[in-house]
């Protein structure tokens, strides 16, 4: 019985892993934060290189980016269906 439960506990705490790790990849959070980032790192480059508008410049990949992560959920949709 005590073997049963072990591994009853093990697939409990696997599932609850799962499905914070699913609200994780679908959160807000996640996609502000990388979006934040993106602009950051593209930023950094384009002042390195020299760019003449970085701030401006910079917003294309990182709408680029956010606009993907829309779309790619209504597209996991239909896929689904």
């Amino acid at each position: 019985m005590n073997n049963i439960e072990k591994r009853l506990e093990a697939i409990e705490k696997r599932n609850l892993r799962v499905e914070q790790d699913k609200a994780w990849e679908t959160s807000i959070a996640r996609r502000a934060t990388i979006t934040m980032l993106t602009y950051v790192v593209v930023l950094a480059y384009l002042i390195a290189i020299g760019n003449d508008r970085p701030l401006l410049n910079a917003l294309v990949p990182t709408a680029g980016y956010f606009l993907s992560t829309i779309a790619l959920n209504k597209v996991r949709s239909l896929w689904q269906k």
